[in-house]
């Protein structure tokens, strides 16, 4: 067994191996010490290997479903060894000692799951391939679940982005490449494009791929890479896939993954989706409604056409609340189609899924007759409804098969309906004969043998036998008796009898024929599918579509959203914006959001924003760019009105952390990050940077502040919101023209700071600094002592004119410079004075600390 087990892990790589054994997947050697640690199950050995005993775990396959997740979850990966012979096969391939036949029938891995355990119902889950081909990056993708497939080309800085956007739970890419972190490395010889073309060609039956689109090079590589490691995985056997759609190019808003991490789209920067922007807006009531809104978040539109034919069919909905009642209590009735499809394309299907499908697919009908009776119908309304529709023939055949409520596994049978099949009727009221026969049998043996207690029992080892407690086993075990010894038990004992036997054998044979008439049928159901699964696959996509748009009116609805105006000009004129996760938050509390105005135009298009920390610059920007975000996915918007220019590239780089496993500090990926935005920026784009140079020092932090103002300002020339708490740099509205002034209001009162959280116009007055600081708990002997240091720098600078020297040509912090110096004139003096040649080390040292001690003062 255990050369077997060798043989069999040797294929398994670097995934955890389940071997199965019986009822049981157990798990050896290395193995078992991960699988115990994640699952925290018991770890005990068996036998020896080398001279050692063998560690051994295992989990019971009827439970294994749970206990995959939880590996998945840590990063595991699972090879499922199963048995592919019976014992009795195997006894007659090489007697009675012949080991069983064990093979891999699967890997399951992040990116390859179906089973509805194992995914989150409201998440895609996506694998990706990436390679490169003479400078191209090559990206597939596809949702096995659903089966949803997509490729893509970019340069190779932009693999990142397309990354971020998609949110893979596993990536593969060819060996030797420089693949992102944490990518499966497969072999070079599947990334080629005449390798995807195979086997495009060969997963859809068709003799070419024109028919699905143009596809370049780097994307057919990446398919042939997604395809073979498909392949891999399912031995053999491919998932659903559709036909792979083309993504790329300017249809999509184009945002950095450092966007996605600061807006906090569909994740929290901690990773959870508590707190994200899509657990303030999902209102959808089905899985695939919120996995579709996910995707409409991810990749905004910009094409105008296309996101008023989505805001079209919001607004319609918004605007007839029973209509919108009516249809997201169907919408709620249907199940999951897409990823019951999903399984039962991949072999992985069951009678449940079939219900699924029988019941998706009639109450897809149900919602398509309810709108069909509007005549007022928008257009992408119109383009839908079609896809609902259409299956009357699988419905009614799936409603006649089926029982009710099918069963979730087919080995016990009993799922197809009875009038379906006479003759499978016929094999059921055999058994059901047989069974009673066995009641008649036990009472008439009770009878015989005068025991009343005599049972008649059944068990999976033994089958039927008749089963007396110890004291009265003598009375069967006379000659003429008609039962034969079977078991002793510790209290009973176990007897055979012929005409049980007669019984059972009937109830066997019916049953068995039973079972492989019922699994004939759900093949042949499953045949009838995998027919029309490319129109279930459309009529799944079209309920989605349909949930997504009532959710957002039921959002615009709750939260008294406004419907975005969508322009051509590069505009942002938002009245009442809000943030629709800190509203949502500051509800609960019940607390009211303090709303803002926000109006760019080509003569303004620039905001600094000074104020207090705390007062409310980061939510402005955010909830700026959530707006956007918002109204170019085709959703209403947290404002009372909102005219937005259409934007091609949104950016923001609001906060920063550091990065150690790239050994970047918290400064460096600021940098990058502005880098990015101003190499990218185009006029058409929205841009919020927040704080820029506070990671450095003081003057170094504030030219970089003042040139990135005046390089998106004459160079980018972008719509921007750029908030800061360097107040000097108001100097900069004298000579940029599109550039305006604007802070967030605050007030001190009786000592204390009071937080505005209002946009208002003009500079900051002043900087709030100790006054936060106060706010937050510093100590006051710590207050004390930073407030008589700012006003010994603030008298330095008045003393030198502070800023407004030499702002012409930026030797502005000369004078500023100079007012620290003469904090350190006395200290300076002193070091000039001291005779370091003559000291002795102890010396050197003792005087070291007196200024040391001085500088502390």
């Amino acid at each position: 067994m255990m050369a077997q087990y060798l043989a069999l892990k040797a294929q398994a790589a670097d995934c955890l191996l389940f071997y199965r054994m019986g009822d049981f997947f157990e798990l050896f050697f290395d193995d078992a010490r991960v699988a115990a640690q994640v699952l925290d199950i018991a770890l005990t050995s068996r036998g020896e290997h080398g001279g050692a005993p063998i560690p051994m775990c295992g989990v019971p396959v009827h439970a294994a479903e749970g206990y995959l997740a939880r590996l998945i979850k840590a990063g595991c990966r699972v090879a499922i060894a199963e048995q592919v012979e019976t014992p009795e096969a195997a006894k007659k391939r090489g007697g009675a000692k012949t080991l069983v036949a064990r093979d891999i029938v699967r890997f399951v891995t992040a990116g390859t799951l179906t089973e509805e355990a194992l995914l989150e119902p409201r998440r895609a889950n996506v694998l990706a391939a990436v390679c490169e081909v003479r400078g191209l990056c090559g990206i597939a993708a596809c949702d096995i679940s659903t089966g949803r497939m997509e490729l893509e080309e970019c340069v190779p800085d932009a693999l990142g982005a397309a990354l971020a956007r998609l949110g893979p739970s596993e990536v593969v890419a060819p060996e030797g490449w420089a693949a992102p972190d944490g990518a499966i490395a497969r072999s070079a010889a599947d990334f080629t494009s005449e390798s995807g073309e195979r086997r495009l060609k060969a997963a859809h039956g068709v003799a070419t791929l024109e028919g699905f689109g143009s596809f370049g090079r780097a994307m057919l590589a990446a398919a042939g890479g997604l395809l073979g490691y498909l392949d891999h995985v399912g031995r053999g056997a491919l998932p659903l896939l559709l036909p792979p759609e083309v993504r790329g190019g300017d249809a999509a808003l184009a945002m950095d993954e450092a966007t996605r991490v600061s807006l906090e789209i569909l994740s929290t920067q901690g990773g959870a989706r508590k707190g994200s922007l899509i657990e303030a807006i999902d209102r959808c009531v089905t899985g695939a409604g919120a996995r579709q809104l996910a995707e409409d978040l991810s990749a905004p539109l910009t094409d105008s056409a296309a996101i008023n034919a989505r805001l079209e069919l919001v607004s319609w909905l918004h605007d007839d609340s029973l209509l919108r009642g009516d249809l997201r209590v169907m919408l709620r009735a249907a199940p999951d189609i897409g990823r019951a499809l999903g399984r039962v394309a991949a072999g992985r299907g069951s009678p449940r899924d079939l219900g699924q499908l029988r019941d998706g697919l009639s109450e897809a009908r149900r919602v398509r007759d309810h709108l069909q009776k509007r005549e007022d119908r928008p257009a992408l309304l119109n383009a839908l409804l079609p896809a609902l529709g259409g299956h009357g023939a699988l419905v009614d055949l799936l409603s006649r098969a089926l029982v009710p409520a099918p069963p979730t596994t087919r080995d016990q049978g009993g799922y197809i309906a009875e009038g379906y099949d006479h003759a499978l009727d016929e094999l059921r009221r055999t058994s059901g004969h047989a069974r009673r026969a066995i009641a008649a049998l036990e009472a008439r043996y009770r009878d015989e043998t005068a025991t009343p207690s005599l049972k008649i029992r059944h068990n999976g080892v033994l089958g039927y036998f008749v089963e007396v407690p110890a004291k009265h086993a003598d009375r069967l075990m006379a000659a003429d008796s008609g039962f034969t010894h079977r078991q002793t038990m510790a209290g009973a004992v176990r007897f055979n009898a012929l005409a049980l036997h007669e019984e059972a054998s009937r109830i066997a044979e019916a049953a068995g024929h039973a079972l492989a008439a019922e699994e004939a049928h759900f093949e042949e159901l499953v045949g009838q599918v995998a027919q029309s699964r490319q129109a279930i696959a459309a009529t799944a996509a079209a309920l989605a579509r349909i949930d997504v748009a009532a959710g957002q009116a039921e959002r615009a609805a709750q939260g008294r959203w406004a419907l975005p105006r969508i322009v051509a000009e590069p505009v942002l004129t938002i009245e009442g914006g809000r943030h629709p996760v800190v509203e949502a938050a500051l509800d609960k509390a019940g607390e009211r959001f303090v709303a803002n105005d926000c109006t760019l135009s080509l003569g303004d298009r620039l905001w600094v924003v000074g104020g207090p920390n705390m007062g409310g610059k980061s939510t402005f920007l955010r909830q700026n760019a959530l707006i956007v975000l918002l109204a170019q996915a085709g959703g209403f918007v947290p404002a009372t009105s909102a005219t937005i220019g259409l934007v091609d590239r949104l950016f923001s780089r609001v906060g920063a952390s550091d990065n150690l496993a790239r050994g970047r500090s918290t400064f460096m990926v600021e940098m990058v990050e502005t880098a990015a935005i101003l190499s990218q920026a185009t006029e058409r784009s929205f841009v919020i940077l927040d704080e820029v140079g506070r990671g450095t020092s003081t003057y170094d932090g504030l030219a970089l502040a003042w040139a990135v103002v005046e390089a998106v300002h004459e160079t980018n020339r972008c719509r921007c919101l750029f908030a800061t708490h360097y107040h000097e740099l108001a100097r900069l509205a004298e000579t940029c023209e599109a550039l305006s002034l604007h802070h967030v209001r605050a007030r001190e009162w009786k000592g204390d700071l009071v937080l505005l959280h209002e946009v208002a116009e003009g500079p900051a007055d002043r900087s709030y600094g100790l006054a936060v600081a106060r706010l937050a708990g510093v100590s006051p002997p710590v207050l004390k002592r930073a407030k008589a240091v700012l006003d010994k720098l603030e008298k330095g600078r008045a003393a030198t004119g502070g800023l407004a020297a030499g702002l012409d040509d930026l030797p502005l912090f000369a004078a500023a410079l100079a007012a620290e110096e003469e904090v350190c004139d006395e200290l300076r003096e002193r070091l000039k004075a001291l005779d370091v040649d003559a000291l002795s080390p102890r010396e050197a040292l003792e005087e070291l600390y007196r200024l040391k001690h001085e500088a502390g003062d």
